[in-house]
């Protein structure tokens, strides 16, 4: 047999309320539960570091190409050249 209008509560304690408030006449909506929205943390700590690498990582080459000078950079791209020819 079937009381009221709706689902009902599936924790023990708002069924409880629920029952009561259907004999003694006061019955409510059960309100939706809603989850919270919040981002799962990283599972391990290399994923943690891996996220604030890539956050500074955003920001600091374009602060690295303001403040080295041509020949820096020159220097920089010669390297990384001879170390991809390396690879091969």
């Amino acid at each position: 047999m079937t009381i009221g209008k709706g689902k009902r509560p599936r924790d023990p304690n708002q069924l409880a309320k629920w029952i009561v408030d259907q004999s003694v006449g006061e019955a409510r909506e059960p309100e939706p539960h809603t989850p919270l929205t919040v981002p799962a943390p990283p599972t391990t700590i290399s994923q943690y570091m891996a996220e604030i690498g890539r956050k500074g990582g955003k920001i600091g080459g374009k602060r690295r190409l303001k403040t080295m000078t041509k020949e820096a950079r020159r220097k920089v791209a010669a390297k990384a050249a001879r170390a991809r020819w390396k690879k091969r």
